[in-house]
Order: C-alpha cells, then structure tokens, then sequence
C-alpha cells in the first residue's frame, strides 16, 4: 500500500509529508505537485530529477511559501522544518526562515540578481537582515563569502554589478548571497544549466566544499542524471507532479524499479560505452497537468505498459529494501532490464518477464 502520513522523523532537517500544490487557471486546475513527501537530513545531498515541468521547482517554491496564494493553493500533512510545521507559520516568521536557515540558488542568476546594485550589497543585505549587521561587517561578510565560492580579488569584486561578472561568476555570487547566513540547508535550483562543463564542475565542487565546510544539507533540482550521480547520496525522481521513484543513488541508477527512471538513463550518454551504443529517447511529451491520463501517468510513454497502467494509479510502495520506493505496478519486472542491453537492441521494444 501507498505509505500514508506520518509524525515527522525528529531526526530530519525536513519532512515533505504529502504536499500538493494546484494553480488554478482559465483552462482548469493544474495540479503540479500531488501527493508527495521525502525528509532530508543534515550532511546529505538529495537530488530531484525529471524533465521540464515534473514539479522539481515548484516543490522547491511551496517549501520556502514562495508562490502567490492565489493562484497557487498549497495544502498536504505538513512541512516540517526541525520539527516545525510552515504551513501554519505566518509570512515574518517564514521570511526569517527563508535565506536565514533554508537558502535558495537560483537557476538563472542574470535575472536573480539586482542588475542596479553592486553584487556585495546584495550579498550583505542578507547578512543585514537576518543578523542585523552593520553595513561593514555585512561588507566585511560579503568579502568572505565571494572569496569562499572562488572569486578571484574580492575585496574589489565586491563593488562589480552583474553584468561585469561571466555566467560562472555570476552562479558564484548566486552561491556566496545563499551561504551568507550560514543556512542549514541550501535548495539549489538547476544550478548549473547554462554554463560550460569546465564551469559547471567548479561550480559543483564550491557547493559540496561549502555544504561541508558550514555543514548543511543540498536539495539539488536538475535533469541531469550525471550530475546526481556524482554528488548525491538519495534520488526522487519525479513525473507529472507524482514521485516515480525514490532511493539511494546506487538504487537508482544501478537497481532501477520505474520505467521513467529507466528511460531517463538510457538516453544519457556514458563515457564507459562504445560509440555504437544507441540513445534512447523517451517517445512523446510529457503530460497535461490539467487533463492527467487515466492510470499511470507515464503509461502513454511508456514501452512496459499493460491494460493495468491504463486503468489504476500505481502505489507508491517499497521495492527492494528500506529506502527503495516505485510507484510501478511491474516495479520488478523492470528491475530485470539491462540498460547497456537495452541500447544495443537500440529500437526494440524490451519485453518484461511475467
């Protein structure tokens, strides 16, 4: 059965119990986020994958009570930061918590930041805020942080607007504003998507030397499955608002339980593998949130896909240990599936064991 709600693990920085966010528009009712709960804990990366409108950032937003109510209508069993709800907070009190203790980076950081204000003030204006700090020791703050993330002269930088700094630098002052105050944990919002890989490898390592040198935890939103598997210790994937699948990343990527993850990793090339290894994209587009397919939602996608997939949502449910969670009603025959098979046969159609 579907695990229900719960009291909060005590010993999680945050428990997502059962969030569901909806927009209400002209065309009807878009459910982004239904139905989904994870806890994070302190010192761990956990990463949220799925493409472009699987609810990663919305469910980022709902946290920090970032989106405007209404149109958006937030509701579930809880969000629990250290044990407290914030859903029944009040905007000051959430407000000392956004940027104080939970942190957000943003994915485009040309359009996050003031471009009318140095990068130092908008750093140490977070400093002012949450630790009514002077204007030089905020300064003094904002000098730390820049030299912290690896921006060369920062003492001088300090006083550069935006637009003087490259897309790296720019993520960069992104990072030294979220960690200004120290937060226990940092939400990083496809932190790396419009820069180089040379860039998005440094930037990547500044976010795991900063998550170990002020000791925090990392949600981390992105598509790109190479770059969870570098750094994350658990994985959601995520599909039309729902969560696909839920583990360690070894689970996830070396014992897959949900059709979607599957298709994810096979259309992601591997430098391990000969060029004559086939890509396989996933066929068709995602979902309408506002007219969601009957059954599973990914059953119209997907190659696995039996008259029960049409018919009865799948239940979130435990697959292959503790912590390794599907919601596929075939979750083991999957799990038999070689990926590095699956691309030799290139377009064949895998044929599940029954």
């Amino acid at each position: 059965m579907t695990p229900g709600p719960r009291s909060p693990d005590e010993g999680a920085l945050l428990s997502v119990q059962n969030l569901s966010t909806t927009f209400h528009t002209d065309d009807g009712e878009v459910r982004a986020v239904d139905g989904v709960s994870f806890e994070i804990n302190r010192g761990e990366v956990f990463a949220v994958v799925g493409e472009s409108g699987s609810g990663k950032s919305v469910t980022a937003m709902s946290i920090l009570g970032l989106l405007p109510q209404p149109p958006a209508h937030i509701e579930g069993d809880g969000i629990f930061w250290k044990g407290r709800d914030l859903l029944g907070v009040d905007e000051a009190d959430l407000r000392s918590i956004r940027g104080g203790e939970i942190a957000i980076i943003f994915q485009d950081p040309l359009t996050a930041l003031n471009p009318v204000q140095p990068v130092g003030r908008q750093i140490g204006e977070m400093v002012r805020i949450h630790e009514k700090a002077s204007r030089k020791a905020a300064r003094a703050r904002a000098i730390e942080t820049l030299d912290l993330v690896g921006i060369p002269q920062p003492d001088k930088r300090v006083d550069d607007y935006p637009h003087e700094f490259s897309g790296g630098m720019r993520q960069r002052a992104m990072i030294a504003m979220a960690i200004a105050c120290n937060p226990d944990l940092l939400i990083a919002d496809e932190p790396t998507t419009a820069l180089d890989v040379t860039v998005q490898a440094q930037v990547l390592e500044v976010l795991l030397d900063i998550k170990d040198q002020i000791d925090s935890a990392i949600m981390l939103i992105t598509h790109d499955l190479g770059v969870v598997a570098g750094l994350a210790d658990r994985v959601m994937v995520m599909y039309a608002g729902r969560r696909a699948e839920l583990g360690t990343a070894d689970e996830t990527f070396y014992r897959t339980r949900h059709p979607y993850t599957l298709g994810l990793l096979a259309s992601l090339p591997r430098v391990d593998e000969s060029g004559e290894d086939h890509l396989l994209p996933i066929p068709g587009q995602p979902p309408s949130l506002i007219r969601r397919p009957t059954g599973c939602a990914f059953h119209p996608r997907c190659t696995f896909a039996k008259a029960l997939c049409s018919d009865v949502v799948p239940d979130f449910r435990v697959v292959d240990g503790a912590s390794h969670f599907s919601a596929c009603h075939y979750a083991e025959e999957v799990g038999e599936v070689d990926v590095a098979a699956l691309r030799a046969e290139g377009d064949a159609e895998p044929e599940l064991t029954r």
